[in-house]
């Protein structure tokens, strides 16, 4: 994936160069401009299945990863084709390259992938699904080899844990963790964290990477909610 994404700018967006023929898949929804070389086709998010098997898969997608149901492929018609992409949430971008290293990704990270890369559905051991959220059972898992951007509310940073000791980043702050780590989801502390203010936690173990946003959607809608009709 060919791609440039704007500096100095808190609402970053995504100008892609296509090249006849070649073809990237984005979240439904997130295509801002095209220069008119562009063709953008809607299927269901099934992971090239068909029918109603696939449509099964889509539902279940996107009950699972609260994507949509349908993803948008665009292809470039002719030479030098542009399209630009941002995500619905003000926050960062961030490219993940896929092959060797393999990734999980929260609830609505997905933005853009090549045509080569997918996420999946993983399912969860019990424990781990009795204290999840979107899904409960199940996580995303990327697989494939090329380029996926994911996005988040507020900026990204970047852990790298060496395994000499166990990380906790609360549930709702957690962008994507390389699938090598091992998780578990807990309660952060007392009775769903009543005192602290936090809720459930995201325990990880091993050596690799996590991605973490500063920001989460989750505090913006409680702030925001004695003010609304």
């Amino acid at each position: 994936m060919n791609y440039t994404i704007t500096e100095n700018t808190v609402f970053p967006l995504v100008e892609v160069a296509l090249q006849q023929g070649e073809q990237i898949r984005l979240e439904r929804g997130a295509m801002v401009y095209h220069n008119g070389d562009v063709n953008l086709e809607g299927q269901m998010n099934s992971n090239g299945s068909s029918g109603l098997g696939g449509m099964m898969k889509a539902v279940g997608r996107s009950m699972v990863s609260g994507e949509s149901m349908f993803i948008t492929t665009a292809t470039g018609t002719k030479k030098d084709a542009k399209l630009a992409i941002a995500p619905g949430t003000p926050g960062s971008i961030r490219e993940l390259v896929l092959g060797n290293t393999q990734w999980r990704i929260n609830d609505g990270a997905f933005l853009a992938c090549d045509t080569s890369v997918t996420y999946n559905i993983k399912k969860q051991s019990v424990g781990k699904a009795l204290f999840a959220g979107t899904g409960g059972l199940f996580v995303m898992e990327t697989s494939g080899t090329g380029s996926m951007l994911i996005c988040s509310y507020g900026d990204i940073l970047e852990i790298q844990l060496d395994g000499s000791q166990p990380f906790t980043v609360d549930n709702t702050h957690v962008v994507a963790w390389t699938s090598n780590l091992n998780y578990n989801i807990k309660v952060a502390s007392g009775t769903f964290g009543f005192k602290t203010g936090e809720g459930l936690v995201n325990e990880f173990k091993g050596v690799g990477t996590v991605l973490i946003q500063t920001r989460n959607v989750q505090s913006l809608a409680a702030m925001l909610s004695p003010f609304m009709g």
